[in-house]
């Protein structure tokens, strides 16, 4: 020991790893590195919670819900909204009044606006208005059965409504999160539910293939007859959908909007000049006649509840189950071999004649010569 210099062992190590003494005075200046982290993370994940409970405040301050259709007022209505569904399976709608997709149909009456994978360059504020006469009129049965009836209620403003939209979902159905267009409509917003009870949820996230939903700043259940009025923070500054686990039965509702007088529309340029008659988004006689829908000729089928969506639980659930059928069937059939190549070392196998002979109590061969 004392011919190498050192007289202690620990002295000689700490010569031999100087980096280690370096890393160790580090973590000491930083105050515990790895505790000090996860104190931080449950600070964040506190101040995530409550900014969530405020926004739900937020949220709940623009909600107004109203119990005013009793159960023969529904039913008069839902009967109304069927002969809709009727017209629009016969082709008696105007074009751009029906809007087809998988478990959900929209009905659009006196305005209707392209969105979605309609819009030629996609992001808010894309969104347009149809030329005049493009959808057809708002029926009066929606004037006398329900905008009356709110009118009355002190809900909205006589000449408030001038777009009415009736969005029928089957079970699973589903509509994306979205805020109506603010460049288009007035507020509030105004929905009356028919057929089945539901949910309403905002601040969702929704990804695809297949389809998933982050769980909802806020949960609105939203009652069979009941009138559900948006303004404020609850229909600008959050998203709201309804999620496809929340449409357990088919499910209507009826949106009423006021359009704003300069909302943009197809047709028009930018300088608010008429677009030209051989433009193919002007508006035209010929666009009035009765058509065929105009995104899917598929109908929102109620007998597809039994094919329900897709989650990740059930795709990994499916794929065990297939894994288990491919193992049952190779071990099926080692078994059936095994038995075939013993016989025949054992000189026992009897080849049959031109009869049906059974090799396996479960499986019948056709044996030639």
């Amino acid at each position: 020991m004392a011919a190498s210099g050192f007289s202690d062992l620990r002295d000689k190590l700490k010569s031999m790893t100087p980096h280690r003494e370096n890393y160790k005075n580090k973590v000491s200046d930083r105050g515990g590195g790895r505790k000090r982290k996860y104190h931080d993370s449950e600070d964040d994940s506190s101040d995530y919670e409550e900014q969530r409970e405020l926004e739900a405040l937020k949220v709940k301050d623009g909600i107004r819900q109203l119990n005013l259709f009793s159960s023969d007022d529904c039913t008069r209505i839902e009967a109304k909204i069927d002969e809709v569904v009727s017209k629009a399976d016969k082709g008696l709608l105007r074009e751009h009044t029906v809007d087809r997709a998988p478990l959900r149909n929209k009905y659009f009456f006196g305005e209707g606006y392209t969105y979605g994978s309609q819009l030629e360059k996609r992001g808010p504020g894309q969104e347009r208005l149809y030329s005049k006469g493009e959808v057809d009129e708002i029926p009066i049965w929606i004037h006398e059965l329900v905008i009356k009836k709110l009118i009355a209620n002190r809900v909205i403003p006589e000449d408030f409504v001038n777009s009415a939209v009736i969005n029928d979902y089957q079970p699973g159905g589903c509509i994306v999160s979205h805020v109506d267009p603010v460049h288009i409509f007035e507020r509030p917003i105004v929905s009356v539910s028919f057929f089945s009870d539901s949910a309403l949820c905002f601040g969702c996230k929704f990804q695809f293939k297949p389809i998933r939903v982050s769980e909802p700043v806020l949960y609105l259940p939203v009652r069979r007859g009941s009138v559900t009025v948006l303004s404020g923070y609850a229909a600008d500054g959050i998203t709201h959908c309804i999620r496809p686990q929340d449409i357990k039965e088919r499910r209507a509702v009826i949106i009423l909007r006021k359009t704003k007088p300069d909302a943009p529309r197809l047709g028009i340029t930018s300088h608010g000049d008429t677009a030209p008659q051989d433009s193919p988004s002007s508006s035209s006689p010929e666009r009035h006649r009765i058509l065929k829908p105009k995104r899917s000729h598929r109908k929102a089928d109620p007998d597809a509840a039994h094919r329900p969506r897709i989650l990740e639980m059930d795709k990994e659930e499916n794929r065990r189950s297939a894994g288990l059928w491919r193992h049952k069937r190779r071990s099926v059939s080692s078994s059936e071999n095994f038995w075939r190549r013993s016989h025949e070392a054992a000189g026992s196998y009897e080849e049959p004649s031109n009869t049906t002979t059974t090799t396996n109590p479960n499986r019948k061969v056709k044996m030639r010569r």
